[in-house]
């Protein structure tokens, strides 16, 4: 069964998103990664993938999870309902939401997961977004914001498809990322 974890915009979403997130013109819109100066591998668009049930918790850790679940050149996805909550770029998604502790986010490295998705603006806030996106990226791997529906591929057996938009010199790539729920 399929299932489509990309966030649908419309119109109103768009205006939303072009009035609170100062990047929404440079690729930034909606589900995407942050490209930071590197390009995006085509065999990291097919992956077994694992997602986490994390809602109610601010900082999520290590502890938080199975990790003995995660494998090498997995994508790695979180469901917070922060999405759900406050809705995509309103002021009230774009701050103070949940984020990946920084010793989940080094395991993650370590395991050599390929991706990691999120239904939130960034795996960190404010200041520390943009270097924790680069040092990711630098390791190989890349973050998805702004997913929805991630509540529905928790505790299953997923194939993450993501494709992004190839587009050239911008330092976000709207991406469309569908699971394929392994129903056996």
């Amino acid at each position: 069964m399929l299932k489509d974890l990309t966030l649908p915009l419309d119109k109103e979403a768009m205006n939303k998103a072009f009035n609170n997130v100062s990047k929404a013109f440079s690729g930034h819109l909606g589900t995407h990664f942050d490209v930071m100066d590197k390009e995006f591998p085509l065999d990291y668009s097919v992956l077994p993938g694992v997602f986490f049930n994390v809602s109610g918790r601010e900082e999520i850790r290590l502890a938080d999870i199975d990790e003995t679940l995660i494998k090498e050149g997995m994508f790695v996805g979180f469901y917070t309902g922060h999405i759900e909550k406050y809705g995509y770029g309103t002021p009230e998604y774009s701050h103070n939401h949940p984020y990946l502790s920084m010793e989940l986010i080094d395991f993650l490295l370590g395991r050599r997961a390929r991706i990691i998705g999120v239904d939130l603006p960034g795996v960190r806030r404010g200041k520390e977004h943009t270097p924790c996106d680069q040092h990711c990226a630098d390791k190989g791997v890349f973050i998805i914001e702004n997913m929805c529906g991630l509540k529905d591929v928790c505790d299953k057996k997923v194939t993450v498809y993501t494709f992004p938009l190839s587009l050239k010199g911008s330092s976000g790539l709207p991406c469309r990322v569908i699971a394929d729920i392994n129903e056996q």
